[in-house]
């Protein structure tokens, strides 16, 4: 090397501010775009919400239902629901599906509070749910906020009803109480993770008795609510499907209105950013392009309606037999993008991070190699080829990208469905939003690196080979 030329920008990686090189022009298809998700995000608290939203756009776009009837020729558009719970999409392509096709997953569902099978009841005069949290919280985080109740209760007779208390701006909505400062000495000296426990999370559900002389009778007044309105007994919530979300808005952040705050960025902004990719995907693509929102993937991946379910199989074997193909040979030259949410680093907390390989805001899609914890365990970890794969076609499609993992290797880690796909014979690498306070009620994305993550799927569904 002439040891007069400063080499770096030509052989150190650097990553850089994605502002630093954005015109007016993409900048103003960016705030578009999050408008787009803002509006998706506060309307779908729920994975059966997300998925119902998600079918309504995809409709708009010309998608129809797969049935047994469906012809299924190059440009092709068809959906399948599953129970409502989670949703495939797919675009068929000009090439057969025995030489693969084009995958991201993503899931909608999101940590929250679902109530008990037989959650109601009265306490000194105040009436309560009993609720069992759902995937990885900060216990206390869920205390002394405003929550909604979402879900759904299926009568014995086959009726479904929907329930959503709190989200319209008239409507009541719940908490979970929490001790005053005053007196919360012993429950302050506890550690974190202990003070508050699981079973102290009842939802405050209502104060006024019953005008009668019987007992129980405030939760016999909030029951009977319940009755007049949904025409249910208490027997009902034995078959429902009831959970406690954040009644907060989706908002710009910050003075810049360069962030996002809501709940459900985990894992909904790479729900959307592939969603929204394959609508937009023009005429036949050389590949298909199969889009997955799963549920379940904040406990495990497990049941109908997760990662692990044949439900996949399913439907990519009617895709398959209509083409006189095998799915092993379709998966076996198939590419994924696991569509999840990484940790971006917090100066307020840089001692959990590694910094040479941790996310940043405003960075771009975050791509991880691997997840899981301390040794790589449970971790998908892409093939070498994979990862070269990905940062040509991502710069080929002018995507700003950076590599990271999931904070220090002893500090503990994470999972995403990347390895139930690598499990089925798919060459899968991780891809998604860096967030900020994952998992809390309210969590923060920068709009930069969503708008960047849907240039990602985008490019990922192009992939002709």
């Amino acid at each position: 090397m002439d040891g007069k030329k400063d080499y770096r920008e030509e052989l150190f990686y650097e990553p850089k501010n994605g502002y630093d090189a954005m015109d007016a022009g993409e900048r103003a298809l960016m705030e578009r775009y999050c408008e787009q998700y803002k509006i998706f995000l506060d309307g779908a608290r729920t994975e059966r919400e997300s998925v119902r939203s998600a079918i309504e756009l995809a409709k708009l776009h010309g998608f129809e239902e797969l049935t047994p009837e469906t012809s299924l020729v190059p440009g092709s558009r068809v959906y399948y629901s599953n129970r409502g719970k989670s949703l495939l999409l797919a675009v068929i392509g000009e090439k057969p599906l025995s030489g693969g096709m084009n995958l991201t997953a993503a899931h909608v569902d999101s940590p929250r509070l679902d109530l008990k099978q037989l959650p109601l009841y009265e306490d000194n005069g105040l009436a309560f749910f009993k609720t069992h949290y759902y995937g990885g919280i900060k216990k206390y985080q869920w205390t002394a906020i405003p929550l909604e109740l979402h879900g759904v209760i299926a009568l014995k007779d086959g009726e479904s009803i929907d329930v959503c208390i709190g989200r319209d701006p008239g409507d009541p909505v719940f908490t979970v109480s929490d001790l005053l400062p005053h007196l919360a000495g012993e429950q302050m000296a506890k550690k974190l993770s202990e003070g508050i426990k699981g079973e102290a999370l009842n939802l405050l559900a209502g104060s006024v008795p019953y005008d009668d002389d019987g007992k129980d009778r405030v939760k016999l007044a909030v029951m009977s609510i319940l009755n007049s309105s949904y025409g249910i007994t208490e027997a009902d919530f034995i078959s429902s499907e009831l959970y406690a979300v954040p009644a907060f808005e989706v908002r710009d952040l910050g003075l810049d209105r360069s962030m996002i705050g809501g709940y459900g960025h985990d894992d909904r902004s790479c729900a959307f950013a592939e969603l929204r990719a394959i609508l937009d995907i023009e005429g036949v693509p050389a590949r298909s392009a199969v889009c997955i929102l799963a549920d379940k993937e904040e406990t495990g991946s497990d049941g109908v309606s997760g990662m692990k379910s044949q439900a996949f199989e399913y439907f990519m074997g009617r895709l398959c037999r209509a083409q006189g193909c095998t799915l092993e040979d379709c998966f076996a030259n198939s590419l994924c993008v696991s569509a999840d949410v990484s940790a971006a680093f917090d100066p307020n907390y840089p001692d959990v991070s590694e910094k040479r390989n941790a996310a940043q805001l405003n960075y771009g899609v975050a791509l991880n190699k691997f997840t899981g914890a301390r040794g790589k365990s449970g971790t998908n970890d892409a093939p070498a080829e994979l990862v070269a794969k990905i940062r040509r076609v991502l710069d080929g499609a002018g995507v700003q990208w950076q590599m990271c993992e999931l904070g220090k290797v002893d500090q503990g880690g994470g999972g995403t469905v990347a390895m139930f796909m690598g499990n089925r014979n798919i060459d899968t690498i991780d891809a998604g939003v860096p967030v900020l306070s994952m998992h809390a009620p309210y969590e923060v994305v920068a709009k930069y690196d969503c708008y960047m993550t849907y240039k990602c799927m985008a490019a990922v569904y192009a992939i002709e080979e």
